[in-house]
């Protein structure tokens, strides 16, 4: 039985299923859906700060109720979006009742708690579906739309030069550049997911600075991660890369604010 380390939920070999899978995802719902869907024996996310309404870890209830073990690492001891780093020196943060049932608990290395794992029983189960995960908004007399996806893995080529907020965390996946963002979106916004060790849940934003897209976090504990209305609603600015600094973004101004005067014509 293997285990399995993705960079991202979003994207499993068919291996995953049955194995248990070392993602680099935030622990969300919305990851803990495709982990389900993709037949995963059991789960490990990053917790991503935990953050706002606990939605860092949001995955572990969800999972609970059909008995999928799944538990998350502390964003504080391994790089969000970073399996590698996770299976080297991840600690476990918090474990679901399925997971303690084969002995994953918080403190325990992560290598280890995907070990025990393998012990957890292979259940055939899926999620609801969350409804709907991808909204485009023409805000009133905006020159360009606003596209709200909940995973970033969401955005599609029509998206290119637009507004785009994400409910993703602002980490590289697997330390890949290319894929800070998918399209070239005249900006983007992220969710920090506590930050973390190495900064590791803000570098999506420098490598969007090499190709002139503006970009800024908001703060975990602001918004839900996972979900990009949240960003939008109820996001501060928590780190701003230099071509949104230029342009007058500053950490602690209302996500909203900025993102309405994007949609507007203006900084």
């Amino acid at each position: 039985m293997p285990i399995i380390e993705a960079p991202t939920i979003t994207s499993l070999p068919a291996e995953a299923r049955g194995a248990v899978v070392v993602s680099g995802s935030h622990g969300g719902r919305y990851p803990g859906c495709l982990a389900a869907k993709a037949g995963a024996r059991a789960v490990i996310f990053n917790d991503a700060g935990v953050g706002r309404d606990g939605a860092g870890i949001a995955s572990l209830r969800d999972l609970e109720q059909l008995q999928i073990a799944a538990a998350t690492v502390s964003h504080a001891s391994a790089r969000i979006g970073d399996p590698a780093d996770m299976m080297h020196r991840g600690v476990i943060s918090h474990a679901n009742g399925p997971a303690a049932v084969v002995g994953v608990a918080p403190g325990l290395a992560c290598r280890t708690a995907a070990q025990r794992l393998m012990a957890a029983p292979l259940i055939k189960a899926a999620l609801r579906p969350l409804g709907e995960t991808r909204r485009v908004l023409e805000l009133p007399g905006a020159a360009r739309l606003l596209v709200l996806v909940d995973s970033a893995a969401q955005v599609d080529p029509t998206d290119a030069g637009q507004i785009i907020v994400t409910g993703s965390h602002g980490g590289l996946v697997g330390g890949d550049p290319r894929l800070a963002l998918r399209v070239a979106g005249y900006a983007a916004v992220f969710n920090d997911a506590g930050i973390g060790i190495d900064d590791a849940g803000t570098t999506r934003l420098p490598a969007l600075d090499a190709r002139r897209i503006p970009a800024f976090t908001v703060a975990a504990a602001s918004a839900a991660i996972g979900d990009a209305s949240s960003s939008y609603r109820d996001g501060i600015v928590s780190r701003v890369n230099a071509t949104a600094r230029a342009r007058g973004v500053q950490p602690d101004m209302r996500a909203s604010a900025i993102i309405e005067m994007w949609a507007c014509g203006g900084f």
